[in-house]
């Protein structure tokens, strides 16, 4: 297998190459509009990315290809740990979209604000707009910026109050308001970025800004994190929600208010007490 990074913004993981519909074509372009993708779909729609899209990759990310055909790479993504395979979180995604690893991979920073320009130079004009959790290595920081490097050999500046290094220390207050940016933003399944995040993509791209590498899906986060009792519970550990005889499907950030989550297809990430529906599916907690 070969290693590579993913060379846009951001890059949307099919479950084959069959899966994208003509509306989906935004998304899987040599240059994805994912932000134009998004808002171009209505609730029916989103609901028909179910069994087609299961997660996105961000710029820089690493990525295994496994095989390729037809303009298509069958990939794993390291990053996004999975109990379908040990090596990494599986599906496809456009050849187009992949390129050579950066050729600095120390002092990695995350880009911890929504969106943020990628400019050639300080203070010139924007090439592309970074997502929320991109991680990238820094190479230096002058007046107020910092240069990143970029696959392909490329390098680029970012404001550095947008950045984050993932080896500071961090807090429950600090990954509440890091996945509160986001109050509002409407689910999309397999959303691993600003443009869209499901529930499970809300913990992994929050936990990845603060330096923690957990798995991209809500059954394996409940079966790899550690666990505590649901009534030792506090604002920013985890809650985790499933029906008897069936594997996890939900989780949320403990808030004050009480669930801090990504709902489901229709709804918008909101901020919410824990309610009796909720309350009786509630299965496990853990803390990161």
């Amino acid at each position: 297998m070969k290693l590579v990074a993913a060379r846009v913004p951001v890059s949307t993981v099919w479950t084959s190459p069959d899966a994208p519909r003509e509306i989906d074509a935004p998304a899987i372009a040599a240059s994805p509009d994912v932000a134009g993708w998004a808002k171009s779909m209505d609730t029916e729609t989103r609901l028909g990315l179910h069994g087609r899209t299961l997660t996105q990759l961000l710029l820089g990310e690493p990525v295994l290809i496994r095989s390729e055909r037809d303009g298509w790479s069958e990939i794993l993504a390291p990053w996004q740990p999975s109990s379908a395979d040990e090596l990494g979180y599986p599906g496809w995604v456009p050849s187009s979209h992949l390129g050579e690893l950066p050729s600095s991979a120390s002092d990695p920073v995350a880009v911890a604000v929504p969106s943020v320009s990628l400019s050639r130079e300080p203070r010139s004009a924007p090439v592309v707009e970074l997502s929320f959790a991109t991680v990238l290595a820094s190479l230096e920081h002058v007046d107020g910026f910092t240069r990143v490097a970029l696959p392909d050999g490329e390098s680029g500046w970012v404001a550095s109050s947008a950045l984050r290094s993932v080896e500071a220390p961090t807090t429950p207050e600090e990954r509440l308001r890091l996945g509160s940016q986001f109050l509002g933003l409407e689910y999309l399944w397999g959303g691993t970025s600003t443009y869209g995040l499901d529930c499970s993509g809300l913990v992994h791209t929050v936990s990845r800004v603060v330096g923690q590498r957990i798995p991209r899906d809500a059954h394996d986060q409940a079966d790899t994190l550690t666990s505590i009792p649901i009534d030792e519970a506090r604002p920013g550990d985890l809650y985790f929600f499933g029906r008897p005889g069936k594997s996890v499907h939900h989780v949320g950030f403990v808030s004050p208010e009480g669930m801090l989550h990504a709902s489901e297809t229709g709804k918008r990430l909101e901020n919410e007490p824990l309610l009796p529906d909720r309350r009786e599916t509630l299965v496990a907690t853990a803390r990161l």
